[in-house]
């Protein structure tokens, strides 16, 4: 049901914006544009709640649209910036987000507020533990952005590559580089693991995007 959930939202999103559902707008830009636009400053000041930056936010935006993914998974809703700025990007390459969260207030805060946004056509937000629920996800993936549970990135990392296509992307919050002489800037105890762990893998490779707020590190998958 849930595979067919994904595959009706991403008919969905095809099917409006190939209509021109968006429409186009002053200056080029479309109507969702302005309205995804206008939510984001509406709220600029008042994300919380383990909610990514506005810059790490248009990080997640450009990734997506430089590179035209479609199939996005998300593990750690909180209450929707990541989620929001990811799906305007979808909006323009024509995919669909996956997104999962265990709390069931912020998971309600993030469907509202993807409504208000005019976003939730092309979002699958899942009321789940994605302990269990990211292995079994079949994927395939052309971007997984990590911000959950810091001890548990490995092991996410470690389900979702296998499902990671050629030329995709794994992106992770609150993960620094590496001070010298080893010592690791992060007060999430497992990012340092999943630091060591995902810069040790040949296909690979990782950087920290400038435009970001220096833990947001990016590993693309080799072709």
């Amino acid at each position: 049901m849930k595979r067919r959930t994904t595959f009706l939202l991403a008919a969905l999103a095809a099917a409006v914006l190939s209509a021109g559902g968006s429409g186009a707008g002053q200056g080029g830009e479309s109507a969702l544009d302005a309205k995804v636009r206008a939510f984001l400053e509406s709220r600029r000041w008042s994300w919380r709640d383990m909610n990514v930056p506005e810059a790490d936010g248009q990080v997640l935006h450009e990734i997506i649209v430089k590179n035209g993914y479609k199939r996005v998974l998300e593990i750690g809703t909180s209450t929707g910036h990541s989620g929001i700025w990811m799906a305007w990007a979808l909006a323009k390459t024509g995919g669909t987000l996956t997104t999962i969260d265990i709390d069931e207030g912020r998971h309600g805060e993030a469907v509202a507020n993807f409504k208000a946004a005019g976003l939730d056509f092309l979002i699958d937000a899942r009321l789940a533990d994605a302990h269990e629920l990211v292995p079994a996800l079949p994927g395939p993936w052309d971007l997984v952005f990590i911000d959950a549970d810091k001890d548990w990135y490995t092991e996410y990392a470690k389900a979702v590559i296998p499902k990671l296509a050629a030329g995709g992307c794994l992106a992770a919050h609150n993960v620094s580089p590496p001070r010298s002489g080893g010592r690791f800037r992060s007060s999430g105890g497992g990012t340092g693991d999943y630091y060591q762990y995902i810069t040790g893998l040949p296909e690979f490779e990782t950087s920290f995007p400038p435009g970001g707020r220096n833990d947001l590190s990016v590993s693309y998958k080799k072709k």
